[in-house]
């Protein structure tokens, strides 16, 4: 319209933050849609991959949201792109615990990785059942759930302090 009237057009607004539009060396990523500098995702990357190695978390929790965010992603290419990372800062991040703090119980690992499978296969199945109003209740009331736990556990002192729960 600002063409056809012969005002000069508003300016165009980015999808991403000033600083991410600051960096240097910009190429395009069609996929996502984006054309901004390789050194955004690069320092994200790091970031995330410095929280996951010490907290244990990172992968979708922080990165979905820096993508959306920070970059500016549309959503159709975040889920795939953070899943698809993940896979590889994982990998790595167990492989370091397990070589250099021989932290990692494979056996437990391998139980856990069987019942992840398999309960991702039930929880497909179960989603696509659901309705979205009962999927966002269930998962209000899971994390409800935990916070409460992790509440008890703050304020309550236990009966013998080196135990983690009562009948240990």
């Amino acid at each position: 319209r600002a063409a056809r009237s012969g005002a000069a057009p508003p300016p165009r607004r980015t999808r991403h933050l000033p600083w991410v539009a600051a960096l240097p060396g910009k190429m395009r990523f069609p996929r996502s849609g984006l054309y901004i500098s390789p050194l955004a995702p690069l320092l994200i990357g790091a970031a995330v991959g410095m929280l996951t190695v010490i907290l244990g978390i990172g992968g979708g929790f922080i990165m979905v949201p820096a993508m959306v965010y920070i970059l500016g992603m549309r959503a159709q290419a975040v889920v795939g792109t953070s899943l698809f990372q993940i896979i590889f800062v994982t990998a790595a991040t167990t492989l370091l615990h397990a070589t250099a703090s021989k932290s990692v119980d494979i056996v437990l690992a391998l139980l856990l990785l069987l019942g992840g499978v398999t309960g991702a296969q039930l929880g497909v199945r179960a989603a696509q059942k659901m309705s979205p109003d009962r999927l966002r209740l269930a998962l209000a009331l899971l994390v409800l759930g935990v916070a409460i736990r992790l509440f008890i556990g703050l304020t309550w002192t236990p009966a013998e302090p080196f135990a983690l729960f009562e009948g240990a």
